[in-house]
């Protein structure tokens, strides 16, 4: 067979962009490959370099004041501008990803060259830039359409994870190393070790990390078997006016879950809430709520399942509706009493339904800033802990390092270890769902 085209056609394009395709008499195509490798390469000779050494150093000189001789020959101080370490990694970052992209562009365009240099071997004429064009609007316009918002999606997505992971790798943290006075380096895993094994550090980790996960459990579980319960008397035969009672147990989802939780802060309240002075009319003491630190993670768990119980209550009513009726005529016959129908119909249809979604409420719980941030706000106080209090999640504790103490890369570490834990559990106990491992059921 003929390899003649097909081989001149990749070796040009690997010498320049766009010379295969003119080679196969593509011109028009061939020079807008042309014009991308002229643009990339008067970018790049401006700024990869400038890319390799602001990645690889993060700076070298520091924003600083220093003697200079007036034109009176008094010595003054005079402010150097000098690297904005930040500034550069993310000048750095743009850079590379612009060259990923160009050698992803370097890629196609050899593989064109290559593919229409077949076509001639098989002597076969190659498409014009007219058939070109009708061809991918006919077979490849989603494809095509789909490249803008992955760019986007990479520039304003991707790029910040990236980012903010390169973070957890430096020492970039008040008060010895703030730009543009400081400069930043590169500190390899010392910040992941700092976390887990330094006292002043790990103490907190773990502790926050431990109410973490007895907070997801907690408030995944009350909330959904909550919400089961509720759709299962609401569904009862012998319920009246189904449509009011759903209409008055959605009301807490459909108030504005800021309000909620501002009101409740406020009910809950130990000094003036109206609960300790109800409590108090019966002869009853008050109790913190929100200040003791036991009291404040119960108050959390019993406000998340106000407004969390509804969302599992609709969900569970539109399975409920979709379980056969025949069913239960069959567990009938067999003699199954209620709670055996419950316990071999009812609970199994349901779980194979929402474990998915079970799984998705325990990932959002760990994240769940809204309901700690607006309830308590991390507190009440804890003097063991490093800028976090009892009630603090990890990602209240992220904001907390971030915004108050400036404490960037721990944050950085922090956010890592989240990601991961959610990652991990998730993946691993969807894929063991009956819903993932029987999902042809479904189709």
């Amino acid at each position: 067979m003929d390899r003649r085209h097909r081989t001149k056609a990749a070796i040009l394009s690997i010498l320049s962009l766009g010379l295969g395709q003119i080679y196969n008499r593509q011109y028009i195509k061939g020079a807008i490959f042309l014009l991308v490798e002229v643009l990339g390469i008067a970018y790049f000779i401006n700024y990869l370099s400038f890319a390799f050494w602001g990645i690889t150093t993060l700076g070298e000189t520091p924003t600083g004041f220093v003697k200079v001789k007036s034109p009176s020959g008094i010595m003054v101080s005079k402010l150097i501008q000098g690297d904005h370490s930040i500034i550069i990694m993310i000048q750095s970052l743009i850079t590379l990803l612009f060259f990923v992209l160009f050698i992803i562009a370097y890629y196609m365009n050899i593989k064109d060259a290559y593919r229409t240099g077949k076509l001639r071997d098989n002597g076969n004429t190659p498409n014009t830039f007219k058939q070109s064009v009708r061809y991918i609007l006919d077979y490849k316009f989603a494809q095509v359409f789909l490249v803008l918002p992955a760019i986007g999606i990479l520039f304003f997505t991707i790029m910040p994870i990236i980012f903010m992971v390169l973070l957890a790798f430096t020492n970039y943290a008040a008060p010895d190393h703030i730009p543009p006075a400081k400069l930043v380096n590169w500190v390899g895993f010392e910040t992941f070790t700092n976390l887990v094994s330094l006292s002043t550090w790990s103490h907190t980790f773990y502790g926050v990390l431990t109410w973490t996960i007895i907070w997801a459990v907690l408030s995944t579980i009350t909330t959904y078997f909550g919400g089961l319960l509720v759709a299962l008397l609401v569904s009862q035969k012998g319920i009246k006016f189904k449509g009011m009672w759903r209409t008055i147990l959605i009301i807490p989802y459909a108030i504005p879950q800021l309000i909620s939780l501002l009101v409740m802060k406020n009910l809950f309240n130990g000094q003036f809430g109206p609960i300790n002075q109800y409590l108090g009319y019966f002869g009853l003491g008050g109790l913190p709520w929100l200040t003791d630190p036991f009291w404040a993670k119960v108050t959390v768990i019993v406000v998340n399942m106000w407004v969390g119980i509804p969302v599992s209550m609709l969900l569970i009513m539109g399975v409920l509706t979709t379980i056969p009726k025949d069913m239960y005529e069959a567990a009938e016959v067999d003699g199954a009493t209620g709670f055996q129908k419950f316990r071999i119909v009812t609970l199994p249809m349901i779980l194979f339904t929402t474990a998915p979604t079970l799984i998705t409420q325990f990932a959002g719980n760990i994240n769940n800033f809204n309901a700690i941030f607006l309830l308590t706000a991390g507190n009440p106080v804890n003097g063991d802990y490093q800028y976090a209090g009892s009630t603090d999640l990890l990602v209240t504790w992220l904001y907390k390092l971030t915004l108050d103490q400036n404490k960037n890369n721990m944050a950085s570490a922090v956010g890592i270890i989240i990601f991961v834990i959610v990652a991990s559990f998730s993946i691993y106990n969807y894929r063991r769902t009956k819903s993932f491992q029987e999902e042809d059921m479904i189709q």
